[in-house]
């Protein structure tokens, strides 16, 4: 399997279903298109194993590198290959890609080749910003993803979708406007390359580090989001459909702590050492007072997007500790986040079919017609919270022992989500799962279905997979962060 172009597989299998997807769902053959649908998530899922089972970790060099020259002229080359970051984001977009395609099955009725199409192109286009070596390819990924979401939120979404997806897509095309200037900039600055090898061997001066950062800066603090670039989130959460909602929260907002990774960190280190103190102070934001936040919101798609934001200031955080644990704990909890966030979304999503509300005071004895359910949603919520055993608790306590190590008031601040998180996802569970049947609907509701089963064992097996022995990604992150640290280490002033 080696000699196979991999990566392109894992790009353009999921695009080319897609628009499979779309020729062959016309007509209103909606079991046909889901069919389809499924069988090329399963096949983008599947051509990405031969990456996991075939990687070396202990090779500090990228893996399954393909170049060609795309754009001579200007020297732009399809250049693609993976390190142990990228290895772990794409098995969890393959993986998300699938579950999204079943939680839809029944659900979405309307345009359903579209819909499934829309999905399967997002999940070609965000492998390959995983996966691009060149700086312009990397762009044109990172901004095609907005495409498919955009129509996604817009097309199925709720009632105020329309207002929803224009914020979405204004917010985080401005943000990848300025980062575009930063990359023409590297690319004069090189002497004319978009390599980003050769852009992590370039020496900068304090003051282009600086602007340089402060425009990657903007477009990735909008992806993860960071406050105070959060606000498109919640509307987009909420107005999404569930499978949008699951995207979001898995993957697309995993494009920003990406970025700061393979980009803003080993271009411009001296830059991001100087402004370490601001990304710190702007996490810990992040992580108390969007907490506070999610402790008052009464929809519960509401509660879960700041909750996000919350536990994806852990990522912002742990990435400018600079050291080990820190870093592999954000890199940790970027796929935990993941599942667990993913897992929330369906769960909300199951209420939703059958209720048709997100309002928390609309529930309450769920546990009585639904005890199936009750118990998935208890371990994720658990999960959410930071409970030892799963995978919300590894990365978050690698990334307070390194803040801990970097200064203890900054490990202490951080530690406070173990508080708030567990006040706002059990305030919520407690008012929905316990209680009297008080809503005449609650005391009509179905336990899961076969279909809901099969997505809630699966995250479930993953949630308790990782919390309980997190030791494979620690074995795959070790050579891409000690890399990554080294970069950092080295000044890159002339």
């Amino acid at each position: 399997m080696t000699g196979l172009p991999l990566l392109s597989l894992a790009i353009w299998v999921p695009i080319v279903g897609g628009v499979i997807v779309l020729v062959a769902g016309a007509g209103n053959n909606a079991h046909r298109a889901r069919w389809i649908a499924l069988l090329v998530a399963l096949a983008g899922f599947l051509v990405s194993l031969p990456l996991a089972t075939g990687f070396e970790t202990y090779g500090h060099s990228m893996q399954f590198v393909e170049k060609a020259s795309w754009i001579e002229r200007y020297h732009v080359d399809y250049h693609l290959g993976i390190d142990g970051i990228s290895l772990l984001l794409i098995l969890l977009n393959g993986l998300t890609t699938i579950l999204v395609v079943i939680a839809g099955w029944r659900v979405i009725d309307t345009r359903v080749e579209q819909y499934m199409a829309a999905f399967l192109v997002m999940s070609g286009l965000m492998n390959g910003v995983f996966a691009a070596l060149d700086g312009l390819l990397f762009y044109v990924f990172f901004e095609a993803t907005l495409i498919p979401l955009f129509i996604v939120i817009g097309v199925w979404g709720g009632p105020n979708r329309v207002y929803a997806a224009i914020k979405f897509f204004l917010y985080t095309l401005f943000g990848s406007l300025l980062m575009l200037i930063a990359l023409v900039y590297l690319y004069n600055a090189s002497g004319g390359s978009f390599a980003l090898a050769d852009w992590y061997r370039l020496p900068l001066p304090m003051g282009a580090q600086t602007l340089v950062f402060i425009a990657f800066l903007v477009a990735f603090a909008v992806k993860v989001p960071m406050w105070p670039v959060h606000t498109w989130l919640p509307d987009a959460h909420v107005e999404a459909p569930t499978g949008g909602s699951v995207v979001l929260a898995a993957i697309a907002l995993k494009l920003g702590g990406y970025g700061f990774l393979r980009f803003s960190l080993p271009i411009v280190p001296d830059a991001s050492h100087a402004l370490s103190g601001l990304m710190i102070a702007l996490s810990l934001i992040a992580v108390i007072y969007i907490g506070l936040v999610a402790l008052v919101q009464t929809d519960m798609k509401k509660l879960i997007a700041y909750s996000s934001i919350s536990h994806m200031g852990f990522v912002t955080l742990g990435l400018f500790l600079f050291n080990r644990i820190g870093v592999e704990g954000a890199v940790i909890q970027m796929i935990s986040h993941g599942f667990v966030s993913g897992a929330l979304f369906l769960s909300v999503g199951v209420l939703y079919d059958r209720m048709h509300s997100r309002q928390i005071a609309d529930y309450g004895g769920v546990v009585d017609r639904m005890p199936l359910f009750a118990s998935f949603f208890m371990l994720f919520a658990m999960a959410n919270a930071g409970l030892p055993g799963t995978s919300g608790f590894v990365g978050e306590f690698m990334v307070i022992m390194g803040a801990v190590q970097s200064n203890f008031w900054i490990g202490f601040a951080a530690a406070t989500t173990l508080v708030f998180g567990a006040a706002y996802t059990l305030w919520m569970f407690k008012r929905v799962v316990f209680g009297a049947v008080a809503n005449g609907n609650v005391a009509e509701l179905a336990d899961l279905e076969w279909r809901e089963i099969v997505l809630m064992v699966i995250l479930a097996v993953a949630v308790m997979g990782m919390g309980l022995y997190p030791a494979p990604f620690n074995a795959i992150l070790e050579a891409p962060v000690s890399d990554l640290l080294l970069h950092l280490d080295r000044s890159k002033l002339p």
